[in-house]
């Protein structure tokens, strides 16, 4: 379990000197310039790119947007998305309930309810399809194993080809 302060917060930007801490929203507040945050963090702006190549600070940068859009925006979004549900399009309604669902973890980027449906799908027909081989094998009995032997020989004599 991460190490907590007494009053709940832990992460990268919270590990900053208040200086750092400064620069991390004044950057992500995207108004002054680079030389214009280093002034205002009593630095030089050669000071302020380092702390911008270092990890921890890169990683405070990353933990402060998070805070701050969740904190902003992410109820808001929830309850546009919520509203969308209700959209006249059943398109904007199909993207809202994705997105709700990927906000969720219930939902990767690459997977869809229909690409899971046809996953099914694909994996019960190779299932049928294995069934019947066996079958036609057991059926079959010895012509089927010479013809596979033949098969077989076949890729072989192709794969010696290739190789030559």
């Amino acid at each position: 379990m991460k190490k907590v302060d007494k009053i709940g917060q832990s992460g990268p930007f919270f590990k900053l000197d208040k200086r750092r801490r400064k620069a991390v929203k004044l950057l992500f507040e995207d108004e002054l310039s680079d030389e214009e945050i280093a002034k205002a963090v009593q630095r030089r702006r050669s000071t302020l790119d380092n702390w911008k190549h270092d990890e921890l600070f890169r990683a405070a940068q990353q933990q402060y947007n998070h805070l701050v859009v969740k904190k902003d925006f992410e109820s808001k979004a929830l309850r546009r998305l919520v509203k969308l549900l209700d959209a006249r399009s059943e398109m904007v309604q199909l993207q809202a309930a994705n997105s709700i669902l990927k906000l969720s973890g219930m939902l990767s980027d690459n997977s869809t309810p229909e690409l899971d449906q046809a996953k099914i799908r694909k994996a019960n027909a190779d299932a049928r399809v294995a069934e019947a081989r066996a079958k036609a094998m057991e059926d079959n009995g010895q012509d089927m194993e010479t013809l596979l032997d033949k098969m077989l020989d076949t890729i072989t004599k192709e794969d010696k080809k290739d190789e030559s």
